[in-house]
């Protein structure tokens, strides 16, 4: 991220001190993976109850208490776990997906099992909850909803894969005022209605915009959409943030599927996050002291291996700025106290200025991190790829160190 030597990143010599380590356990053992270097388990907090759940390539989730990353209970699958789990606090119970097909749902507790759905192929997205029902997507191009309580299945949609024409990885659903919105390996974008999931609107086809994009031989020609769609609003109209992983970024409008705009710049996406920011008058001069007040901010963040991080105007889609990442992969950026935490598979933890990715500071361990922080107030909680489970502190970078920007 060094603007003179991209491999070295600049703070390796000018850290600022803003992100401290307040918790830091081995957790997983290496002799207990198979054959997975990442970890890429998202966790979720329960701040209440002062629990963390993460899930770990030694085929387990965790329940970890938040103070120090002991853990509570394990609970066993038959497969590496990638997915982000899902807190339901009604039922004190936390569903999660393994690489073994299923759709698990435990007790918080104490990790008793409370059913076990099978879909027949990789369950790495988060489960999404709209009253009694889960919508879970998995690696084959398959949609179900399902009973929260009981794990019986509602109804299923299902694409065919474009088999050899996408990369790893997949969308998950998103759920808005009745319809549940799906990305799939084909390059189609569809709206499902979520009580009985017939279509909403006729499927749109990015593919043809992926096709055109490597025409030039610049990328490689996959067809898939697999960012998780991003519900957002341009000029007061509902619209959905989708990545095609060769043709680029995409706004859709929720109640057709027509485009308001789309990027072809910004390609390699396989995560998106929306980031707002209100009018507020910065914390180094209070509100008592006559400070001028910042005007109100919002990003569309694009993440990449291939063409880097992108930070999008979500009403245009034109670019704010971009940053190359120096070697690997990136997570998606995780907004905390005024700033993103964003993991890189070969240089560590970054904490960045989101008006113009300028880094504010960053922790390495040696192994890099796979899995996008999770985020309650200023703790964030993630696992390197070595096993090793992070709790960290951020203070604001209004008030921290130079690079605030």
């Amino acid at each position: 991220m060094d603007r003179v030597s991209p491999e070295v990143p600049l703070w390796f010599h000018h850290r600022s001190g803003a992100i401290d380590v307040v918790v830091e356990r081995r957790l997983t053992a290496a002799s207990r993976t198979t054959g997975e270097d990442y970890e890429r388990s998202r966790a979720t907090i329960d701040a209440d109850n002062g629990r963390v759940f993460v899930g770990s390539a030694d085929h387990g989730l965790y329940a970890l208490r938040a103070t120090d990353g002991s853990p509570i209970w394990r609970f066993e699958t038959a497969g590496v776990v990638q997915s982000e789990p899902l807190y339901d606090a009604d039922l004190d119970v936390v569903y999660f997906g393994s690489h073994d097909g299923a759709l698990y749902a435990v007790r918080a507790a104490d990790g008793a099992l409370a059913f076990r759905f099978m879909t027949g192929a990789e369950v790495s997205r988060a489960a999404v909850r709209s009253g009694e029902t889960l919508f879970v997507a998995n690696g084959a191009d398959q949609l179900y909803a399902i009973d929260r309580r009981t794990g019986k299945s509602r109804w299923s949609v299902r694409r065919t894969p474009a088999l050899g024409m996408e990369v790893a990885g997949y969308a998950g659903p998103l759920v808005d005022r009745g319809k549940v919105f799906m990305a799939f390996s084909d390059g189609r974008v569809d709206a499902y209605d979520a009580k009985d999931g017939t279509e909403r609107w006729t499927p749109v086809d990015l593919s043809a915009e992926a096709e055109q994009s490597s025409a030039g031989g610049d990328a490689p020609r996959y067809l898939d959409v697999d960012t998780t769609p991003v519900l957002g609003e341009i000029n007061g109209e509902r619209v959905i943030y989708v990545a095609s992983y060769s043709g680029g970024v995409f706004a859709l409008d929720t109640e057709t599927g027509a485009r308001v705009w789309s990027n072809d710049q910004a390609i390699g996406a396989t995560d998106l996050v929306l980031w707002r920011e209100p009018s507020h008058i910065p914390s180094t001069f209070g509100p008592d002291r006559g400070g001028p007040r910042e005007p109100e901010r919002s990003y569309l963040f694009a993440s990449s291996s291939v063409s880097g991080l992108w930070a999008l105007d979500p009403a245009t889609g034109q670019k704010v700025w971009r940053i190359k990442i120096p070697d690997g992969g990136m997570t998606a950026p995780a907004p905390i106290a005024g700033a993103l935490l964003l993991g890189t598979t070969e240089y560590g933890l970054f904490l960045l200025s989101p008006r113009n990715g300028r880094v504010i500071d960053a922790i390495d361990l040696g192994s890099g991190f796979a899995q996008t922080p999770a985020v309650f107030g200023d703790h964030a909680y993630l696992m390197s790829n070595g096993g090793t489970f992070l709790g960290v502190t951020v203070s604001p970078p209004t008030t921290r160190g130079p690079g605030a920007g």
